[in-house]
């Protein structure tokens, strides 16, 4: 099989050190160790340090270690919602989540916007029931975005209420104001730059003090049942060490995430810019205010689509597929850190001469 340059938006292309760690993980036994163990224990508090480190999340926040950011939607639904739940979503993945939620028996309420759409935050109608109010700062359906400012007015307009957040496009890439929300959540094979097959659960003091009060503890997955164990700097149940052992390994020499999302940012409105110049494509998102930094979605004529990823592929170039509706009409590109200028210039190179 041809190795390929993947910019597809999850799973994406790995740390380029990821082979290299693998194999010190073979070599010093780390596949094999046992998640009561000291050695693990080490792992998992040294690992969650460089999280609140380099990510800059607060040190009151607590991180725990899960399969998958599905999960995450089934922790929220079972441990966190008391009465009701209320989402807000403009493409597929929140949407998703929003009947997810519904299908483990959880009334919900939404409020769907278009994604050209600046979500206007004091035209929102929450019902006092709903206790958790569920967003994706980054829907990497369509190549949208939740700025920091809004998660903020959120915040201020409901201080009462959890806020829940989707960040699986984003945490890693940019810089998000951790402190606005009480719930963030993100898998790691996207812009952490990891094998697939965990997630990141972030929670704040908040958050946990309504699991305490909801006391829900039934499932192998309950957050009371998370909590606890990660106190001892356990899981319950058999985690994925090496994609932990991985996560601590390129975090030691990540740099901070103010420097990754001024470098995320500066190759964005390069993308916007090079597509902007050509007359076959356009940004499928006109709106700059409300576009994925990380998720670059394209737009043209389906013979253009279907021709374009071909081609790519033949070269050695993996593109998104559009997702859903869009399948057809647009692809999307991982402006992810794992990625490389120089990969992103030959990309772009071939897209021209294209």
């Amino acid at each position: 099989m041809r190795k390929c340059i993947s910019f597809y938006p999850g799973p994406s292309k790995v740390h380029e050190k990821v082979p290299r760690y693998v194999l010190d993980a073979y070599q010093k036994g780390i596949l094999s160790i046992n998640h009561r163990s000291p050695e693990f224990e080490e792992l998992f508090q040294k690992t969650t340090q460089l999280l609140k480190k380099k990510l800059q999340i607060p040190e009151e926040f607590n991180i725990y270690f899960t399969s998958s950011a599905t999960e995450c939607w089934e922790i929220i639904a079972q441990s966190l919602t008391e009465i009701q739940s209320f989402h807000l979503y403009n493409g597929a993945f929140g949407e998703k989540w929003h009947n997810y939620t519904k299908k483990l028996g959880v009334t919900t309420s939404h409020y769907q916007f278009e994604a050209q759409q600046i979500l206007e935050v004091n035209n929102l109608n929450v019902p006092d029931e709903a206790k958790i109010i569920c967003l994706t700062q980054n829907e990497t359906s369509n190549g949208t975005q939740l700025s920091n400012e809004i998660i903020h007015q959120l915040r201020e307009n409901y201080p009462e209420k959890l806020l829940a957040v989707d960040a699986t496009s984003s945490l890693g890439g940019i810089k998000l104001n951790i402190a606005s929300a009480d719930i963030w959540f993100a898998s790691v094979q996207k812009c952490l730059g990891l094998p697939a097959g965990m997630a990141l659960l972030i929670c704040s003091p908040q958050a946990l003090e309504k699991a305490q009060s909801l006391g829900e503890n039934n499932h192998y997955n309950s957050l009371l049942f998370i909590a606890e164990n990660a106190e001892k700097y356990q899981t319950p149940y058999t985690p994925n060490v090496m994609n932990i052992y991985l996560l601590m390994r390129t975090l030691e020499k990540r740099p901070k995430i103010t420097n990754i999302d001024r470098e995320i940012k500066r190759r964005y409105k390069q993308w916007v810019d090079y597509f902007n110049g050509l007359d076959r494509f356009k940004m499928f998102i006109p709106n700059d205010l409300v576009r994925s930094r990380t998720v670059i979605t394209v737009e043209a004529d389906p013979t253009t689509i279907g021709d374009t990823k071909e081609r790519t592929k033949s070269a050695g170039f993996i593109l998104g597929n559009g997702y859903g509706l869009l399948k057809n009409t647009t692809f999307r590109i991982a402006n992810f850190p794992a990625i490389k200028r120089t990969e992103i210039r030959k990309l772009q190179d071939f897209l021209m001469r294209d």
